[in-house]
Formats: C-alpha cells, sequence, structure tokens
C-alpha cells in the first residue's frame, strides 16, 4: 500500500557534467489540484515539456515550484579554442597581400587583430543531447528524494490523526457509557417537577413524557455513526496515496455528527465531550489539508 504522502516538501540535487554544473530545486505547499511552474535555462529548453510531463507523472496535488540550473564551465574558466586552419589561411592570406602589393605594413598583424577575424575563436559547442539526458536523470533522483520527504511528512500528519481518533473514539464511549445514568437523573427530575403538580402522577403520564424526554436525547445514531467515521479515516490512512480528499470530506462528517451531537445533550458531560470532539476535529482538518 502507498503511503501518505503530504503535500508539502523540498528536495535539490546537483550533478556535474562534462558541460559544466546542473542543479535542481523542487518545492511544494497546499493546493487543491497540481499547479506546477517550472523554469528552464535556454541550454535545457530541449526538455522542459519531457521534465514537465515526468513531474505530472509522479505527483499528485500541490503548488509546486520546479527550478533547473546549468552553470557550464567556461563561465568559470573560459577557455578560448583557435580555429588553426582560419588563423592560417588569414596568415596566408596577408602573406599573399604582401607578395602582390610589397610589404606596405608597418608591423605584422597584432594577436589581438588575428582573434578579431571572423572564425579564428571557435566557440565549444554543448552537446545539448547528452546535456539533456543528465538534466532528467537528476531531475528523476530530485524527485526521488522529494517523494520520500514527503511521505516521512505524511507519516507524521498520519499519527497526529490516529491520536485525535483513539482521544474521539474514548470520548463516544464515554458519552455511550453514561446515556442510562443521564436519563435516570432527567427521570428524577421530572418524577419531582410532576408530583408538584399532581398529587399522584398518572404511570401512564408519566411514561409519555419519559419517552418524549429520551427521544429528544437520543444520540444513539450520531454516536454509532462518528465511531464509523472513525474507522473509515483509519481505513483512509492505512490505504495511504492521495486519501486528501476523502479525508477532508469525512472532517466535514466528523464536524456534523458532532454538532447534532451537542444540540441533543440532555447532560453537561454530553456537552463538554462534544466540544471536545469538534477540538479534535479541527485539529485533524488542520492536518489533513496538508495531505495529497
Amino acid at each position: 500500500m502507498p503511503p501518505v504522502q503530504s503535500m508539502t516538501g523540498f528536495a535539490r540535487g546537483e550533478t556535474s557534467h562534462a558541460a559544466g554544473t546542473l542543479c535542481c530545486e523542487l518545492r511544494s505547499v497546499n493546493h487543491r489540484y497540481l499547479e506546477l511552474q517550472l523554469r528552464v535555462p535556454d541550454a535545457l529548453r530541449g526538455i522542459e515539456q519531457a521534465a514537465r510531463e515526468r513531474l505530472r507523472e509522479r505527483l499528485g496535488r500541490g503548488k509546486v515550484d520546479c527550478a533547473l540550473r546549468f552553470v557550464p564551465h567556461t563561465a568559470q574558466a573560459p577557455v578560448v579554442a583557435i580555429d588553426e586552419a582560419v588563423l592560417e589561411g588569414v596568415l596566408a592570406a596577408c602573406a599573399r597581400i604582401d607578395a602582390i602589393a610589397g610589404d606596405t605594413r608597418t608591423a605584422p598583424p597584432a594577436a589581438l587583430e588575428l582573434l578579431r577575424w571572423p572564425g579564428v575563436v571557435r566557440e565549444e559547442q554543448v552537446d545539448a543531447e547528452a546535456l539533456g539526458v543528465a538534466a532528467l536523470a537528476m531531475l528523476e533522483r530530485t524527485v526521488d528524494e522529494f517523494e520520500g520527504m514527503r511521505e516521512r511528512e505524511g507519516s507524521r500528519h498520519a499519527a497526529l490523526l490516529a491520536q485525535r481518533l483513539d482521544l474521539i473514539e474514548t470520548l463516544v464511549e464515554g458519552v455511550r457509557a453514561g446515556l442510562p445514568a443521564v436519563l435516570a437523573v432527567h427521570r428524577a427530575r421530572l418524577v419531582e417537577r410532576l408530583a408538584e403538580l399532581l398529587a399522584q402522577p398518572p404511570a401512564e403520564r408519566l411514561d409519555q413524557e419519559i419517552a418524549l424526554l429520551a427521544a429528544r436525547g437520543d444520540v444513539a445514531e450520531e454516536l454509532d455513526r462518528l465511531l464509523a467515521h472513525v474507522e473509515e479515516t483509519r481505513r483512509g490512512l492505512r490505504a495511504g496515496g492521495a486519501c486528501g480528499r476523502r479525508l477532508d470530506f469525512l472532517m466535514q462528517e466528523f464536524n456534523r455528527e458532532a454538532n447534532t451531537l451537542s444540540s441533543k445533550s440532555l447532560a453537561t458531560e454530553t456537552t463538554q465531550a462534544a466540544v471536545e470532539m469538534k477540538v479534535l476535529i479541527e485539529q485533524m482538518r488542520e492536518q489533513v489539508q496538508n495531505i495529497e
């Protein structure tokens, strides 16, 4: 099963090439969908589309910024390559001019003058195809590191979610265990109030009032659904992968049941438990926002 992945992460890769140094930086933050921003230098423009496709294949969600850089060795230590054939041709032309017109020059052509002649200085050409292959390989390695970081961050999110699910489960069981006592207390209060109004409250009337009270305070369905959401969230975390959207939906369902539980509460203890659940649900929702 794929691990839970966070949408936030950072990775940097660097490698040396015969023509220079290649570097890749990847960073991402939360986003509903995959928003990819890719920056490449002119030397790597030929692999831009391939790099974009590979990133889309590997990444699911998040606002991702990827920067590829290339620093040629010539930028650090310029190398002047002379095309000797062209230079010999220029010198031969000068000698031919002298032979035809006589030696009219006051001095032989200076070296700098010869270097300015078109074609004498040869520009070193970078093997663009080999450079692109190296850049894509480095990109893959950087994405590997990037995904590893997002998986580690996702594991931390999953652990925090699991802790809060345990706490919600404990609160639900506590409310369920206290329901009979809550109904017993309200039944006693109801008997007292009816006794104040009637010398001998009819048993039938008392049963009706108790039934109405129990119906208004029946939270068994809400408690069952809360436990079902707990189990469904755990199942989503175990499944891993791109589970963020599903977990976000479950957080909405959690919140709905906690609100209903609070509105139907017949005891302070139940209300307090519902409030604690809402706090835990909000904490979980914040974690879920970071999951892919």
